[in-house]
């Protein structure tokens, strides 16, 4: 979460209160505003109910025994997070189904913990896009029923081909919840096409069946499914299984970033400099056009950090890489090791050097330590036919050699 947002905690236990306080003292996005009673709770709704974002709700208080608490939240349409200190199976279906978040038991510390989690994917699911592809009617209402409590997105679908034109209208749907059986493309076919022939890796999947068959849930996964639920499926098994899959894919995005990008800039890592550029060479050698590759070295590196310190250094490092970016959207750009940095474009080497020279002059303005000198770098270009990456460099690399060695703040090329 990025932004500030209130919590409105309805609870009279002190003990659960002093769990939930040292648990919002580590997370400081979240603000709670703590109410003792629902007449506290009714004054603090009445008086600025749409400053919430959230509420964590008490099921029993001595002013609302039975849940009045929770009906009070629901009436301002604030999504709610239940606390229980009994476990009452009808209760739970009756909150569940009524819109409640969900329905957590005052167990142990991971029981608050799993609240807490429920508040910050409320604050993600509202950019998740569900689709829901059923031919039942009144299954898709179930599921919606049960899911826009959490924000998500949802969008119907009464079988496979509908849900195929909506998929291919809008290729930014993260999630298809699909039956199997379902009239024209069945379940099972739509899952395989989007696999394989369409290539659909991105998108999570969760399979349905009221078949009774045991080896229908792997039959699902073999086609590529990430999960499987058996109908009919509980409120919040749905909700469960739809979030830790979207949880899965969002730490597998995570783990991809890492290997993919320089964690201190932001820029492409060495390697996956080298994969998309090997990729983009192949590309300009089957069209017939050249490339440039450029080497860029940040000047007197070493002296930032001996005189100025280590986070003078990356701060420098950080404030090169945002202007890099910005003077080159549209390039392949990388940061290779330490203050070494490269490009691929395809713009010829004299119109490159051109905007290297504007990029030098934006980095002077880069303010990175007190009463450091203005950032500097030197430069190497080489335009030529796109025969290997490698070689490229490498000749960008000898032009940038002679730049540093002409005197350093300037670019060679040739």
């Amino acid at each position: 979460m990025d932004s500030l947002r209130n919590i409105l905690v309805i609870e009279d236990s002190p003990l659960v209160l002093k769990i939930l306080e040292h648990l919002f003292r580590h997370e400081p996005n979240l603000q709670p505003v703590f109410c003792a009673s629902l007449g506290e709770a009714q004054m603090m709704l009445e008086a600025s109910a749409e400053l919430f974002f959230a509420a964590i709700v008490d099921l029993h208080l001595p002013d609302a025994p039975d849940g009045e608490s929770v009906d009070l939240v629901m009436r301002y349409g604030l999504p709610c997070i239940v606390l229980s200190g009994s476990y009452n199976e009808k209760r739970r279906d009756e909150l569940l189904l009524k819109g409640v978040v969900d329905y957590v038991l005052k167990e142990s510390q991971h029981s608050y913990e799993y609240a807490f989690r429920l508040l910050h994917r409320l604050e993600s699911n509202s950019q998740v896009k569900i689709l829901v592809a059923e031919d039942s009617e009144a299954t898709r209402n179930f599921i919606r029923h049960v899911l826009v409590p959490h924000r998500y997105q949802i969008i119907d679908a009464c079988d496979g081909e509908q849900a195929l034109r909506i998929l291919q209208a809008q290729p930014d749907i993260d999630m298809l919840v699909v039956d199997h059986s379902m009239p024209g493309i069945s379940g099972f076919e739509l899952v395989k096409l989007l696999r394989q022939k369409m290539k659909r890796s991105d998108l999570v999947i969760l399979g349905l069946s009221a078949d009774t068959k045991g080896s229908l849930s792997a039959m699902f996964i073999k086609q590529g499914a990430d999960d499987f639920l058996r109908k009919p499926f509980c409120p919040e098994e749905l909700t469960c299984r739809v979030m830790f899959t979207l949880e899965r894919r969002d730490m597998l995005r995570a783990l991809k970033k890492a290997a993919q990008f320089d964690a201190l800039t932001g820029l492409n890592n060495r390697r996956a400099f080298y994969e998309q550029g090997i990729q983009q060479f192949q590309q300009a050698q089957r069209s017939g056009h050249n490339l440039s590759v450029a080497m860029l070295d940040m000047d007197l590196f070493k002296q930032i950090n001996d005189e100025y310190g280590h986070a003078a250094g990356d701060a420098a490092l950080i404030g090169f890489s945002r202007a890099f970016r910005a003077a080159f959207p549209d390039a392949l750009l990388g940061r290779l090791g330490g203050e070494e940095f490269a490009m691929v474009s395809p713009q010829g080497a004299e119109p490159l050097s051109q905007a290297l020279n504007a990029l030098r002059e934006q980095c002077r303005q880069v303010k990175y330590a007190v009463g450091a000198p203005p950032l500097s770098f030197s430069a190497g270009i080489y335009h030529g036919v796109p025969e290997d990456l490698e070689s490229l460099l490498h000749l960008a690399d000898q032009q940038l050699y002679e730049a540093k060695r002409g005197g350093r703040g300037r670019t060679f090329w040739q």
